[in-house]
């Protein structure tokens, strides 16, 4: 009897320590996933902000609230079921799916960097009024541009854990999806509501305090345009390197195979920060691939007649 509970109780821990490893394993494969997306990360939580620019200070958060909401439907809803399917059934369809996203990156960081040269800078969302309606109007468009980023995040999490089982994939994703727009909404909350609470801390009797505040106020602008000008480079690093990947997984071993050398070389030529150095060429190549690319886009799309309406309209409206 007593034997029996022992072999029970034995049994019940190596079912323990396999789900623990499990649960390791799936939290090891999302922060790895996590990582993988980090670019695009950045460049949504760079875009996000520009959308509540002119919205009521006591509108901000729960304008945050909502677009997180449909972020979060747009993941889980929308695109995990179709990844899921495509991966379980079509997974060869993964890669080109990877790389048109990679290669809108690369169009949008370089019509970015265009609009800066030229001085035809467009804003990526209009400046958000008073009125339900011009709210309402608002998160519907901040929702849509989310569903592109995110779509591409999914995919890029979900191409890095491919070999997982089906149940695992699902899990993982989900893991990502609320993680990633935990973050990126949480950091925009925080960046949103930055003046503000500098203005608190100005109005303090402490001098210091006053100080800090101030320097809060004076620094969002500063802030904004550094999250911007990482996001622009996030988008080319992050588009060039899907770009390089996806052309070797079809089998157009040059580009890639190029990088990986000038990678290899520069690692073993400073060994003690020969990762660190590799990590930076291979970021550097992919972004300046990523440029060529972009520039390439850009130029075929303004070329195109839609493309030259669509300048014509924004001169119009300036």
């Amino acid at each position: 009897m007593s034997g029996g509970l022992f072999a029970l109780l034995d049994d019940v821990a190596v079912l323990a320590r396999m789900a623990a490893a499990s649960v390791d394993d799936v939290g090891a494969a999302a922060s790895r996933a996590t990582l993988k997306a980090a670019g695009v990360v950045v460049d949504d939580t760079a875009v996000t902000p520009q959308y509540l620019h002119g919205a009521l200070a006591d509108r901000e958060l729960p304008i945050i609230k909502r677009i997180a909401v449909g972020s979060i439907r747009n993941k889980l809803i929308f695109i995990l079921p179709a990844a899921l399917l495509l991966s379980q059934f079509l997974p060869w369809l993964l890669t080109p799916i990877l790389m048109l996203g990679g290669a809108y990156l690369c169009y949008e960081g370089a019509e970015k960097i265009w609009g800066k040269i030229s001085g035809h800078q467009h804003h990526d969302a209009p400046a958000a009024e008073v009125g339900k309606d011009a709210e309402d109007t608002m998160v519907s468009g901040a929702i849509r541009t989310d569903l592109i980023l995110s779509a591409e995040i999914m995919i890029i999490s979900l191409n890095e854990v491919a070999d997982e089982g089906f149940w695992s994939r699902l899990i993982i994703l989900v893991v990502v999806a609320l993680l990633i727009t935990a973050v990126v909404y949480g950091v925009v909350a925080l960046i949103v509501k930055m003046d503000d609470f500098g203005l608190r801390l100005a109005e303090r009797p402490s001098q210091l305090v006053q100080k800090i505040g101030l320097g809060l106020v004076r620094g969002m602008p500063k802030l904004l345009t550094a999250i911007s000008v990482v996001g622009t480079a996030a988008m080319l690093w992050v588009g060039g390197h899907i770009e390089l990947v996806g052309l070797d997984d079809l089998g157009w071993h040059a580009p890639y195979e190029f990088v990986h050398h000038l990678e290899v070389e520069v690692s073993h030529a400073v060994p003690a920060i020969g990762g660190a150095l590799g990590w930076l060429v291979n970021t550097a190549c992919s972004a300046v691939f990523g440029l060529a690319l972009g520039a390439l886009l850009v130029a075929v799309v303004t070329l195109l007649p839609f493309g030259s309406s669509k300048k014509s309209d924004a001169a119009a409206a300036h």
